[in-house]
């Protein structure tokens, strides 16, 4: 059994998509810290990426950037490739990309409200996107000989629906439904998947954003909503990432684990 304090995610070859910011920074920081080799993703900004990189590798880490758009699928091909060529194997990838409405770049509004482009935006990139990464990195680890570890990031809006959020609870939903199935099919190969289901997150641009256009949302949530007393940290996330990732959690997957101060019960 691997030391509590040693999670034998060393010299693992870890992908972390939307690795620029929030979430996936924070993750990728945390798996460079355990001693993985980590391959930062990010969508456009390839400065946001190579900021990450360059704190790990900073801190004595190893990591690279790379840029892909996960709703096209050559790319997505490629980006697994360049991290199986650079490393020789992928053992452990965390599908974090996600979009949603923050009231900045994509607005609130009830169902019937949502125009079909907005609904398409969200759905390629928080469904059709993760089945992609999904895909191509799961036919990796069955071409290595099966074994590795993949986390999709899932939400609490995967498994609480919030009116006036419209595409994303269903997307959200969609992304828990896939870690189920791909883990069933492949359970025998060793290869287990699972997912984060965070709630409200401080220091994610999504949350950020809501705040900027809301401000008093972040003292209500605190004070009425969140049954823990507080908002969540990227890094709060990032330690369950590094869970499921490593040995610690062999024994576990087709999980949607809730990350959100006690919220998807309330």
């Amino acid at each position: 059994m691997p030391d509590l304090y040693d999670p034998g995610l060393s010299g693992k070859s870890v992908l972390v998509t939307g690795g620029g910011t929030g979430i996936g920074r924070a993750a990728a920081l945390a798996l460079g810290k355990l001693g993985a080799r980590v391959a930062v993703v990010t969508g456009h900004s390839a400065r946001a990426g190579e900021e990450t990189a360059a704190l790990i590798r900073r801190s004595g880490g190893e990591a690279f950037a790379l840029t892909c758009d996960i709703t096209d699928e050559d790319q997505v091909i490629r980006m697994v490739a360049a991290v199986a060529e650079r490393y020789g194997r992928l053992d452990c990838a965390f599908n974090n990309a996600g979009l949603g409405p923050d009231g900045v770049r994509i607005p609130y509004g009830p169902l019937v409200e949502l125009d079909l482009d907005t609904w398409e935006k969200i759905m390629a990139v928080n469904l059709r996107g993760t089945f992609l990464c999904l895909k191509h990195e799961l036919l990796q680890m069955e071409r290595q000989g099966g074994g590795g570890s993949i986390v999709n990031n899932a939400s609490i809006g995967g498994l609480k629906m919030s009116p006036g959020y419209g595409a994303y609870g269903p997307s959200k939903a969609g992304v828990v439904a896939l870690t189920r199935l791909a883990a069933l099919e492949h359970a025998h190969s060793g290869i287990r998947v699972n997912a984060v289901c965070p709630g409200p997150t401080e220091g994610t641009p999504l949350m950020e954003n809501t705040l900027r256009t809301d401000p008093g949302k972040g003292a209500r949530l605190e004070g009425e909503i969140i049954p823990l007393g507080r908002l969540g940290t990227a890094g709060d996330v990032a330690e369950a990432v590094v869970w499921l990732c490593s040995p610690l959690s062999r024994h576990t997957t087709g999980q949607a684990l809730s990350v959100d101060g006690g919220l998807h019960i309330k």
